[in-house]
C-alpha cells in the first residue's frame, strides 16, 4: 500500500497536470492551431502517435492532416512541416519570428549552457559567431589552408580498406568511415588523429558519439516542464558526468596551444589548425572577444556534425549504389573519363564530375542525415491563416520533404539522373545548401548549418576514392539487396551497419 508520501506526489501529480492541462485547452480554444490528431490525451497529448522514428512517425501523420499539422508533445506545443512551400514560409517569409533553436536540457548540459553556435539564442553574440563561421573558422580561405590533410586522410583510408580486403575479410563500412571522417575533422581541428580506439583521439572520438546520443535522448523534461528538476530518469546527472570528461579533454587541447604558443612553437612549421584559430579569436581585444567556453563548443559542434553526418551520407551512398549497379557504373565511367586510370580522384576534380555530385545529392534527397532540424517561435504569429503560440517548437521534416510526390517523380527511387535533366522545374540547377526547399540537408536560412561546404567536400571525395578504387561485394556476390531500414536519433543510419567485401580495382599507391 502507498503510504501518505506516496499519496502526496499522486495528489501534487494530478493537481499539476490538471491545471496545465485546463491552461493549455482554455489558450488553444482561443487560437486557431493548425490540424492534427483530434485526440491529445492528458498530459502526454500526442506523445503515444510517435512510437516509431520520429520522423517516420510524424511523416504519416503529415499524410493524413497535411504539410503544417500541430501536436501536443507532453504540454509543448509543437508544429511539424512536411512540405517545401511550408517550409519555406517559416524559413523565409517569417524567418525572424522562428531564429532560435529549442533548448533542451541536455544541450544546456552538455555544450556549455547552449553557448555554441547550434543552440545559442537569436542575437547579438549568436550574430558574431556566424560571422566568424564564415570569415574565420569555416570560410573557403580555411578550408582550402586543410585540403592536403583532408586527401592525405583520404589515402590512409583506403590504406585501411586495402589492408582489409587483402586479408579477405568484410568491411564493417559504418566504423571505418566514422574514423574516417572523425580523422579528417580531428586533424583539421586539433592537429592529431587517431591510430587506434585507446589513444587521446580514439578516447575523445568514444565521449563524442556518447554526446550525440545524449542530444538525442527523449527527456522528460523537456515536454513536461514540472519534472525537469526531478531528473526521474537520471539523464541529467549523466549529461553532467559526460560534460566534466568531455571539457577535461577540450580544454587539454586548448592549454597544449597555449603552452606551443608560449614556447614560440608557435611559429613553427607546424600546419595552424582550428584551435590555433580559436586562440586568436580568444586573445582578441574587443567587446565580443569570444569566450573560452564558446571556443570549446565550437570545437564540440566540429566533432559532432563533422562526424556523423558525413560518415552517414556515405555509408547511404555506398549502400544505394551498390543496390543500383547501373548508377555504380556512371559514376566510375564518369571519374574514369574526367581523372583517367593513373592517379587517384581529387577534390579539385569534383567540379567536373556531375554524376558523382548527383549522387550525392539523391542521397541526401532519401537519406538526409538529420531528418528533422527544429526551430523555436521567438513570438506569437500567423503562418498560412494558422496561429503558433510563442515558444512552440517548430520541426522541419526534410525527410518528409524530399520524398513529397508533389514534386519529385517516382519519388521514392534512387535515380540521381534527376538532377541532371533540366525540366519545366529546373531540378538540375538545385543546390543543397539551403536556397530550393524541396532539398534540405542541411538546413535553410540564417541557421542553416555553416559546415555544408566542408561536409560536401569530404563526401564528395570520399565516395568518388571509393568507387575508383574497389569494387563491393555484398552477400558473397549472390545478389545486391541490402537492407535500407532506418536508425538513429540526431543522426540517421542504416539498422543494420553495412558490411560489404571491397575488391581491389586500382592502387594508387605502392604498397
Amino acid at each position: 500500500m502507498l503510504d501518505l508520501q506516496g499519496y502526496l506526489v499522486l495528489f501534487l501529480l494530478w493537481f499539476i497536470s490538471t491545471i496545465l492541462m485546463k491552461s493549455i485547452f482554455t489558450k488553444s480554444k482561443t487560437l486557431k492551431l493548425p490540424p492534427g490528431p483530434p485526440i491529445s490525451l492528458p498530459l502526454i497529448g500526442h506523445i503515444p502517435y510517435l512510437r516509431s522514428l520520429l520522423h517516420q512517425a510524424l511523416y504519416k501523420i503529415s499524410k493524413r492532416y497535411g504539410p503544417l499539422i500541430h501536436v501536443m508533445l507532453g504540454s509543448t506545443h509543437a508544429v511539424v512541416v512536411s512540405s517545401a512551400e511550408k517550409a519555406k514560409q517559416i524559413l523565409k517569409t517569417y524567418e525572424e519570428s522562428f531564429c532560435n533553436r529549442p533548448i533542451m536540457i541536455a544541450s544546456e548540459n552538455l555544450t556549455y549552457g547552449s553557448a555554441d553556435y547550434f543552440f545559442i539564442p537569436y542575437g547579438t553574440y549568436w550574430r558574431f559567431l556566424k560571422k566568424l563561421c564564415l570569415t574565420e573558422l569555416l570560410s573557403g580561405k580555411t578550408l582550402e589552408h586543410f585540403v592536403s590533410i583532408r586527401q592525405d586522410e583520404i589515402e590512409c583510408f583506403l590504406r585501411n580498406i586495402l589492408a582489409i580486403s587483402n586479408s579477405g575479410k568484410e568491411v564493417e563500412m559504418r566504423q571505418e568511415l566514422i574514423r574516417h571522417t572523425n580523422n579528417i575533422i580531428s586533424r583539421m581541428t586539433m592537429g592529431k588523429k587517431s591510430v587506434g580506439n585507446n589513444d587521446e583521439v580514439g578516447k575523445l572520438r568514444k565521449v563524442i558519439r556518447e554526446v550525440g546520443e545524449l542530444l538525442g535522448s527523449f527527456n522528460l523534461g523537456d515536454v513536461f516542464a514540472f519534472m525537469k528538476p526531478l531528473d526521474i530518469q537520471r539523464l541529467g546527472k549523466k549529461n553532467m558526468r559526460t560534460h566534466h570528461l568531455l571539457d577535461s579533454m577540450l580544454e587539454k587541447v586548448l592549454k597544449e596551444h597555449e603552452e606551443a604558443r608560449a614556447k614560440g612553437d608557435d611559429d613553427s612549421d607546424r600546419k595552424k589548425d582550428l584551435f590555433d584559430i580559436l586562440l586568436n579569436l580568444i586573445e582578441a581585444e574587443g567587446d565580443n572577444k569570444l569566450t573560452r567556453e564558446s571556443a570549446k563548443a565550437f570545437a564540440l559542434d566540429m566533432f559532432i556534425a563533422g562526424t556523423n553526418g558525413p560518415a552517414s551520407v556515405l555509408e547511404w551512398s555506398l549502400a544505394e549504389i551498390i543496390r543500383n549497379p547501373q548508377t555504380f557504373k556512371k559514376a566510375r565511367d564518369e571519374i574514369d573519363s574526367v581523372v583517367g586510370k593513373e592517379r587517384l580522384v581529387r577534390e579539385s576534380d569534383i567540379p567536373n564530375l556531375h554524376y558523382l555530385q548527383a549522387v550525392v545529392k539523391e542521397t541526401l534527397r532519401l537519406h538526409p542525415p538529420t531528418p528533422i532540424f527544429a526551430r523555436e517561435a521567438i513570438r506569437t504569429c500567423q503562418v498560412d491563416g494558422y496561429d503558433i503560440p510563442e515558444r512552440t517548437k517548430i520541426f522541419i521534416n526534410a525527410w518528409a520533404i524530399g520524398r513529397d510526390p508533389n514534386y519529385w517523380d517516382n519519388a521514392l527511387d534512387y535515380c540521381p539522373e534527376r538532377f541532371l535533366a533540366s525540366d519545366e522545374l529546373g531540378k538540375s540547377k538545385i543546390d543543397v545548401r539551403g536556397q530550393y526547399y524541396q532539398l534540405l540537408p542541411f538546413g535553410s536560412g540564417r541557421r542553416s548549418c555553416p559546415g555544408a561546404s566542408l561536409a560536401l567536400l569530404v563526401i564528395q571525395a570520399t565516395l568518388a576514392s571509393l568507387i575508383q578504387c574497389f569494387d563491393w561485394v555484398v552477400n558473397d556476390g549472390k545478389n545486391n539487396d541490402i537492407d535500407m531500414s532506418e536508425e538513429g536519433r540526431v543522426t540517421v543510419f542504416l539498422a543494420k551497419p553495412l558490411k560489404c567485401k571491397p575488391v581491389p580495382r586500382f592502387v594508387p599507391f605502392s604498397p
